[in-house]
């Protein structure tokens, strides 16, 4: 199974750049998109379908134009959950989930901290998300969470490590990130590829992207449990639809 996380960063400005044209070339059984910044009566869904993904799911911000996550499917999954059921957590749309009979995949759109109201906004995400998938785990082991962490993990994952002032690396959101692996799951591409240094973010001021001055803060986390099944992980760089890159996680079911 090819899983793809995304944060296409708006899904009707990806679709003016190109979106579908690279979604069939990708190929992926499962694609999961974050920022959709769309309702699904604002899309012309046919062209999802067309492209090879009949199943597909929303969950939406109470805001239009605003956070939210899909996740769309060539299969059809046996149960499909929307949202936490945490109200503080379900009305800016940022989590979905499939169930399938050997793995389920999470779409997650985890906030980022742009000012203090955020910041504290985020910590108390990051609090629930935690709580929430220590207990999921507990009915359904075989879980990928997929998303937009909006945070780096680790020095290697950045492109200045003295950024440590600055949400997206703050001591604090990187001591959580750990704990979040420690309670259970695998950062797959750090799994495979423990040196490599590449990046899923980029700003759009400064040339940051041509320069390769970027950020990890997207990740495919796979529980434990998958961890002989994950083949092949990796970034995917030349995709520019959006200020994110995809990311991919391949596993052996």
């Amino acid at each position: 199974m090819k899983i793809i996380s995304y944060n296409v960063n708006g899904i009707r400005a990806a679709l003016k750049k190109g979106f579908i044209d690279w979604l069939q070339a990708a190929d992926p059984d499962v694609i999961c998109i974050q920022e959709t910044k769309a309702h699904k009566e604002q899309l012309d869904v046919t062209e999802f379908e067309n492209a090879g993904y009949p199943y597909h799911y929303w969950f939406s911000a109470e805001k239009k134009g605003y956070s939210s996550v899909a996740i769309f499917c060539k299969e059809e999954p046996k149960h499909v959950t929307y949202g936490t059921g945490i109200e503080s957590m379900d009305f800016e749309g940022r989590n979905l989930r499939v169930d399938f009979d050997e793995v389920s995949v999470m779409s997650m759109y985890l906030p980022s901290g742009t000012n203090s109201a955020r910041l504290d906004y985020k910590f108390n995400y990051m609090d629930e998300i935690l709580e929430y998938a220590t207990e999921l785990r507990k009915t359904i082991p075989n879980l990928v969470i997929c998303g937009d962490y909006n945070i780096c993990h680790e020095e290697i994952d950045i492109h200045n490590p003295k950024m440590k002032g600055v949400s997206g690396f703050l001591p604090e959101e990187r001591e959580w990130l750990g704990k979040f692996i420690n309670s259970g799951f695998i950062d797959s591409f750090r799994h495979l590829h423990p040196e490599k240094q590449e990046y899923s973010w980029w700003s759009y001021r400064a040339n940051a992207r041509t320069n390769n001055k970027g950020w990890r803060i997207d990740y495919n986390m796979v529980t434990e449990t998958l961890k002989d099944k994950i083949s092949r992980a990796y970034i995917l760089p030349e995709a520019k639809h959006s200020d994110h890159c995809p990311i991919a996680v391949e596993l052996d079911l």
